[in-house]
């Protein structure tokens, strides 16, 4: 079976309908399709956050006008989908899990590494001047059971003592005195670093300044067709072939099965869904007591997550769903307008103006990757399992490194190990839909 979440054969899509879309602004100039044939040093595939980051510092550091390939227009993908949480963390385990595996020092600096790249991200808004809405320093993760408190309190506790993580248990009283009251939040964990931001103005915006410095950007330009020719890779475009020392992969969730011998079977696209209110009032804020701008997530495996935006309305958002088709999104979208009733009662007025959806990339030991293929010239980074903002951000500088020549770059223990397959690819979508009713029940065991 061939996984293939978007039909690459149309190029030149609109964007989804989503808030981010409609109030981005206009779209980066100058993006015009491949046109006749290119030989370059660098192609980088996809024109998210990780390959505009690669092109944006293989040009600024390093000087090399990399050509960025996008099958429709930049940030059409999840770059231009997510909830805007740019967060510290990755993959699915913790430190101590980390530590087990490889000992304290290279678990911190993997933990370290995610830490870089959420200030990575603060520094290219403020260096480039990118005007992506950035909220204030902070996050909270919600206990949505009771029964989750204690082992929140204890977690936290432990991961400041141990390991130096900053963070702060609030009770459930202190959280709906200070932040928002919520009947599916009965205390939290106050995380000090992370930010939220506007994805598709941190995309646009990473998208120009990869611009200004050099890199060269085709929209309505899929791979069609990869031959490796005279020590060139060829990859073939409707509008011509370009032919590159390197090619970057950076397609995440919305990589084709077929792109490249390698990637067959080594992904999982899953649904994440994101609903947006109309405006609350002062009234309505008043009666859920939401004050807080902070990113916020619970402690489900299948997890909500969600925030107050600057015009002070409400993004909700939550895996789920495996077939993208009308009738999966219709139910979808009632689904999470019915959760977000459950969990603040007093808003069950507030109406839905937008509903979109994304593909999240998963790898099969649920981690991210960066590295290389068989082909040592073939990069790639991918499956950021919903963390990509900051850590995209930091593959793309990563693997401009180790593209311009710095074969020393470290990626750190998490990161540089190899891109495993999915045993019996075939049954990719088997093992979700099992993962995702096993999730389901321990979301909501007492």
């Amino acid at each position: 079976m061939s996984i293939n979440t978007t039909d690459l054969s149309r190029p030149g899509q609109a964007h989804v309908d989503s808030y981010w879309a409609v109030t981005a602004g206009e779209e980066v100039a100058g993006c015009d399709p491949v046109q006749g044939d290119i030989d370059t040093d660098v192609a980088i595939i996809g024109a998210g956050y990780t390959g505009l980051s690669a092109a944006y510092h293989l040009a600024r550091d390093f000087g090399i006008s990399a050509h960025v390939l996008e099958a429709n227009r930049v940030g059409w993908g999840c770059s231009g989908r997510n909830g805007g949480f740019c967060s510290v963390g990755m993959g699915k385990e913790g430190v101590e899990a980390w530590v087990r595996r490889w000992g304290r020092e290279r678990a911190l600096d993997s933990y370290d590494l995610t830490r870089q790249a959420v200030r990575l991200v603060a520094d290219i808004l403020e260096r480039e001047k990118i005007d992506a809405q950035r909220t204030a320093e902070g996050g909270l993760e919600l206990a949505h059971k009771p029964n989750r408190v204690e082992g929140m309190r204890a977690q936290a506790e432990r991961m400041q003592r141990d390991f130096g993580i900053e963070s702060q248990f609030l009770d459930k009283a202190t959280l709906a005195r200070n932040f928002l009251d919520s009947r599916e939040a009965h205390g939290a964990v106050l995380h000090h670093e992370g930010f939220a931001l506007h994805a598709m103005r941190y995309v646009r915006g990473l998208a120009r300044a990869a611009q200004k410095y050099g890199a060269i950007l085709h929209n309505n330009s899929p791979v069609t067709g990869w031959e490796r020719k005279s020590g060139q890779h060829h990859l073939r475009t409707p509008g011509g072939i370009v032919r590159a020392r390197q090619v970057l992969i950076a397609t995440n969730g919305y990589t084709n099965d077929t792109l490249n011998p390698w990637t067959l079977g080594r992904l999982l696209p899953v649904l994440s869904n994101i609903i947006v209110t109309r405006p609350l009032t002062q009234a309505e804020r008043d009666s859920v007591s939401w004050q807080t701008y902070f990113k916020i997530w619970d402690t489900r495996r299948l997890l909500f997550y969600y925030r107050l935006l600057p015009d002070n309305r409400i993004l909700f958002g939550a895996r789920g769903g495996v077939e993208d088709s009308p009738a999966e999104h219709s139910y979808r979208k009632a689904w999470l307008e019915r959760r977000l009733r459950e969990m603040f009662p007093p808003l069950d007025k507030v109406a839905t103006e937008y509903f979109w959806y994304g593909w999240v990339c998963l790898s099969a030991d649920k981690n991210p990757h960066i590295g290389t293929t068989d082909d040592r010239s073939v990069h790639y980074a991918l499956a950021y399992i919903g963390q990509g903002v900051a850590l995209a951000s930091m593959a793309g500088r990563l693997t401009a490194q180790r593209m311009a020549g710095d074969s020393k770059v470290d990626y750190g223990a998490l990161l540089s190990a190899p891109l495993p397959k999915f045993p019996f690819p075939a049954l990719r979508r088997v093992y979700q839909r099992a993962a995702y009713a096993y999730y389901s029940y321990e979301d909501e065991r007492r």
